[in-house]
Parts: C-alpha cells; sequence; structure tokens
C-alpha cells in the first residue's frame, strides 16, 4: 500500500544578487518603483510540495505516488523522477501550460523578492484520488485551490486517511474553508507561523484543532516540533544539522517522515523523530532534492542524533 501525495510540481530559479536591495529602492519612490538587479548566479531546481514529499519518501524506502498537475515543459523533470526512480503515473500534463515557477531573488542581506507562477497547478481539480489504486493514507499539499478542496473531499468519501498540510496555500483559504478540512483530515500539520493564522482564521485552539483530528502536528524549525494528541502534548527535538544551508523544502522532508511513521504505525515520539531528522538532512543541502542517504545512514543519523536506536 502506497501514500498518495497530492500536491504541487515546480521549477525554483533561484538567483543571488551580490548586493543589497536598500541600496537600488529608494524609500520615497516606491509608488514608482522601476530597478533591475544582474544575478551573475542562477540556480533552476526542481520543486513543488508533492515532488519534494515523493523524493523524500522514497529515500525512506517507500514507492510514493505524487499527482499533480504540469506543463509542456515538464521534460527535465520527469527525466529526473524516472532517475530517482519515482513513480509519475498520476503526474498530468495540461497542454498549452507551463509548470509552475518560482522565481526568487535574494540580496546579501537573506532579503527575498519571489514571483510565483502557477501554470499548470490551476488544473490540479483535473486528477482524482479515485485515479491511484492501492493508496492506503493520503496527503494533501499546497495546490490549486480547488484541486485541494476536491482531493480532500475525495479521501474523505473513500475513507483513506490524508493529512491537511495547507502550507503556503493558506492565503487561499478562510476560516470556514479550513474547518471543512479539518473535519474531513485524520492529521494536520503547519508551522508554527501558520498554526497562527489557522487558529486566527478558525477562531479555534491548537487544542481545539486536535480534537478534531487524531494529531495536529506543529513545526518550529530549530526548536523541535510539538505533536498535538487527544492525550496531550508531545514535544519533539530537533534534530542538529551539519550545516544550515538552505531551509527551502525542510517542511516537505518533515511530512516525508510523518507519511513514513504513519503507514507503519509508528509511535508519535519516533514518527516525530524520523520526521525532525529528514528535515535537519535536507537543511544541509542547497536545493530541495539534492540530499541523498541510504537506510543505514539514516539509521545512523538518529542514533546519533537522538541517542536510540532506531527501529524501523
Amino acid at each position: 500500500m502506497s501514500a498518495l501525495i497530492c500536491g504541487s510540481f515546480a521549477y525554483d530559479n533561484i538567483m543571488v544578487f551580490q548586493d543589497h536591495f536598500r541600496n537600488h529602492i529608494l524609500p520615497d519612490k516606491i509608488h514608482i518603483l522601476n530597478v533591475s538587479f544582474l544575478v551573475p548566479r542562477l540556480r533552476r531546481e526542481f520543486g513543488g510540495c508533492a515532488g519534494n514529499i515523493a523524493y523524500n519518501l522514497k529515500l525512506l524506502g517507500d514507492e510514493p505516488i505524487p499527482m499533480g498537475t504540469v506543463g509542456i515543459d515538464f521534460a527535465s523533470y520527469s527525466e529526473w523522477m524516472d532517475r530517482c526512480g519515482i513513480n509519475r503515473a498520476h503526474v498530468r500534463v495540461v497542454p498549452g501550460t507551463l509548470t509552475a515557477q518560482a522565481f526568487i531573488t535574494t540580496d546579501l542581506d537573506d532579503n527575498q523578492i519571489t514571483a510565483f507562477h502557477p501554470g499548470a497547478m490551476e488544473h490540479s481539480a483535473d486528477n482524482r484520488v479515485a485515479d491511484a489504486s492501492g493508496v492506503s493514507i493520503g496527503i494533501i499539499a499546497p495546490d490549486g485551490r480547488q484541486g485541494m478542496i476536491d482531493h480532500a473531499a475525495q479521501f474523505s468519501a473513500a475513507g483513506i486517511p490524508f493529512i491537511f498540510d495547507p502550507g503556503q496555500g493558506m492565503p487561499m483559504f478562510n476560516g470556514d474553508d479550513l474547518k471543512a478540512f479539518i473535519a474531513q483530515a485524520t492529521w494536520v500539520t503547519v508551522n508554527d507561523y501558520e498554526s497562527q493564522l489557522m487558529q486566527e482564521r478558525t477562531g479555534w485552539s491548537l487544542e481545539e484543532i486536535s480534537s478534531h483530528v487524531e494529531a495536529l502536528i506543529v513545526t518550529r524549525g530549530g526548536e523541535g516540533s510539538h505533536i498535538y494528541t487527544r492525550g496531550g502534548r508531545i514535544e519533539i527535538p530537533a534534530a542538529k544539522p551539519a550545516a544550515v544551508t538552505d531551509p527551502t523544502g525542510c517542511g516537505d522532508a518533515y511530512r516525508a517522515g510523518l507519511l513514513y511513521g504513519l503507514t507503519r504505525k509508528l509511535d508519535w515520539e519516533v514518527t516525530g523523530r524520523i520526521a525532525s531528522l529528514m528535515g535537519s538532512i535536507k537543511i544541509a543541502q542547497a536545493g530541495t532534492q539534492n540530499h541523498r542517504f541510504t537506510r543505514a545512514e539514516f539509521a545512523q543519523h538518529y542514533e546519533t542524533a537522538f541517542g536510540t536506536a532506531l527501529k524501523w
């Protein structure tokens, strides 16, 4: 049985401006802004939440099923998925569109200017959960708005337990929308900032949100994570990374760890630590799909980080 990962695929175009934005943006002229930045360095990375989660889950030894909509420029990404051995039977190419793309320019202060083109992602509702067979668990990751709504309803109707992960898609939903997702979901996962937004929009406290699901997982960066269950709050420590290089995609790596533990019915203390370590390994590498490890290496990292052996 496999995890069905409903979410986005995207190209991340990452540029570094070798100066400070503040030196080139005049505050009193912001209403007529017209600037150009020379960016000698450019990286194009494979990204998107479904792609990233699937990549990380594959590293852990699972056979994930990502589901998403992409454009006519997806050839290089599809070749990468094939090399990684990731199933792309439910990655649908939408004619006349481009794959979702982020254009990120970072200056020497780590300030960012980002433009995002959703492209084919807006057609995510064209896919249906029922199209995939052998699914034991799912996740609704950031994607097109209607696709997220439809796929949650489809998971619920099929009786397939799933994680609701609104992520950067949170601004698309009001309080009633979020309550509907929570009512259908088995688990909810957000970062600390997203948890504040969710509380404000729903009017529910974290404890109230967790009362509607089996668990609410709140990641807190270098401070670890909290897992709220009906039995109380479980503290998950952060795993110390080898380096802090690039936080992009750490949340997706964490969610792959959650899926791995949930499919194997591991307890929350172990599942949370696997997820935490996944984020730690990812943050040490630039890009979202450039880190590597064997299962033996992961088990060793786990023992080093948490002082106990990992029982797969």
